[in-house]
């Protein structure tokens, strides 16, 4: 079970997903979970962003499903939106002081051919910048003295 962590500085509330997890419930309901997942981390990280007065980290959830959903009708968009995804990502860990994990770009091409290993690597890095931004301990940045960490 997911468990439920507020987001500072507003109402809402993020979730600390097993990957593994993500990764059984995509396959068990042949993808929709996908969706339904990928919705909520943008939620969450749109979340994040409006508690730290930035939209860096998203706006709007809705337009992000609705890009890799619809919009694979126009090719584009979902390549587009995951990569954008990443990238968001990326800027909540280093906004809360957590070392981001893989750069967005291999994510990127990672999700486009090896989806549940990108999904594995999100998820995991969300677990991270939402345990920090809720007042847990962050991971030591990448190069920083232990001794200070």
């Amino acid at each position: 079970m997911a468990e439920q962590v507020q987001i500072v500085g507003t109402e809402a509330q993020g979730k600390i997903r097993n990957p593994l997890g993500v990764i059984g419930l995509t396959i068990i309901t042949f993808g929709i979970y996908a969706l339904v997942w990928y919705y909520k981390i943008n939620k969450e990280m749109a979340a994040m962003g409006r508690a730290q007065n930035t939209s860096e980290l998203g706006e709007s959830p809705g337009t992000s499903l609705l890009a890799v959903t619809l919009g694979w009708f126009l090719i584009i968009p979902p390549f587009v939106s995951t990569y954008r995804t990443c990238q968001r990502i990326n800027k909540s860990s280093r906004t809360f002081g957590v070392a981001p994990g893989v750069d967005a770009a291999l994510v990127w091409l990672i999700y486009i051919f090896v989806t549940p290993i990108a999904q594995y690597l999100m998820q995991s890095d969300m677990n991270k910048t939402l345990t920090a931004q809720a007042g847990g301990s962050p991971s030591p940045q990448v190069g920083s003295d232990p001794a200070v960490a």
